[in-house]
């Protein structure tokens, strides 16, 4: 993984200066700290194995409400290029599923899994990365930007070629082959790989913040009040966690969403979308539709995100704890 992450380096400008930073932000993985078991029962190495775990778990189960919400965000224009109301686009979305359901309920889960590790290895490694090097025990807000504005270079091609292998089920009724993407791309010197890397920061940002920040702290807030009975378990108060921090995190999120959509689904051989232009769309599916139009998806990425951050968090809890009890095992 870290020939792949040096490889997308390479594609980027100033690759040099981005390559020693990567180097210096990375260098912990080469610290005996970094494998030496903590005050919280795990190593550090451990605990990136937890989250990378519980983030395979959660790109598996929400693959095909994630498939579905692109196709509604995508569908807002016909294949003429004129804006269409919500319901005629979710409309299409729901023919696009009932003509091919495993299809299109599967559709970009490779490149998603893949993406465990080249995008989630840059994300958490600079979140737990820079909470090691300052000597957090949780990670913080801190962590939060960090992680959010160094790894989107790192994650917005793997994000890309997933928007791009759905991106023509209205036409094909099948996924873009993954060469096929990359072939386009290499054409162009793989410069459309980083479209939509601008909003990805903010989306990033806010993810990391609510999701890998806030969501465990209010979770442990809510162990606090209401679980310390007993009477409610762990797996409840994450999903109540997660029911909060969603509804934030896709008001936030979901414009920014959009724009990803509108600048990494056109075609590759074509002219790209820049983030104004882009903007100016998303304005004028206001102007026609009003909140409608740019909160297209609300309500279902309301419904993937409290089912993607309650299997993630799930997941990374249950290798947590599968690692702590290893390690007190060892100590017997």
């Amino acid at each position: 993984w870290l020939a792949a992450l040096v490889f997308v380096v390479a594609l980027l400008p100033g690759r040099r200066a981005c390559l020693s930073v990567l180097r210096a932000d990375m260098s912990f993985l080469f610290d005996d700290g970094y494998y030496k078991v903590g005050k919280n029962g795990v190593s550090p190495f451990q605990n990136m194995c937890a989250y990378l775990g519980g983030s395979a778990i959660q790109t598996v189960g929400d693959n095909p409400v994630t498939a579905y919400r692109q196709l509604v965000q995508q569908y807002a224009k016909d294949l003429n290029g004129d804006t269409v109301s919500p319901k005629v686009a979710q409309g299409e979305a729901n023919a696009v599923f009932r003509a091919n359901p495993v299809s299109a309920s599967l559709s970009g889960l490779w490149p998603r899994l893949i993406g465990v590790l080249l995008k989630r290895i840059p994300k958490f490694g600079f979140l737990l990365g820079y909470s090691y090097l300052v000597g957090e025990g949780d990670p913080g807000f801190g962590a939060a930007t960090c992680a959010s504005i160094c790894s989107a270079p790192f994650i917005n091609p793997v994000r890309l070629v997933e928007k791009q292998q759905r991106a023509y089920f209205k036409q094909t009724g099948t996924e873009k082959p993954i060469r096929e993407i990359l072939s386009e791309s290499a054409a162009k010197n793989f410069a459309p790989l980083f479209r939509g890397t601008i909003p990805l920061m903010g989306h990033s940002l806010a993810s990391a913040i609510l999701g890998l920040v806030g969501q465990p702290r209010l979770q442990k807030y809510v162990q606090k009040e209401i679980g310390s009975t007993g009477a409610v378990s762990g797996t409840v108060t994450n999903l109540v966690a997660s029911a909060v921090v969603s509804p934030i995190y896709v008001v936030v999120t979901n414009p920014l969403s959009r724009l990803e959509v509108i600048m990494q689904t056109n075609s590759l051989k074509g002219k790209s979308i820049g983030a104004g232009e882009a903007v100016k769309e998303l304005a004028a599916d206001m102007a026609k539709f009003g909140l409608a139009g740019v909160f297209r998806g609300q309500g279902i990425g309301i419904a993937k995100a409290i089912v993607s951050l309650t299997l993630f968090h799930e997941g990374r809890i249950f290798l947590t704890n599968k690692f702590k009890a290893h390690n007190l095992s060892k100590l017997d």
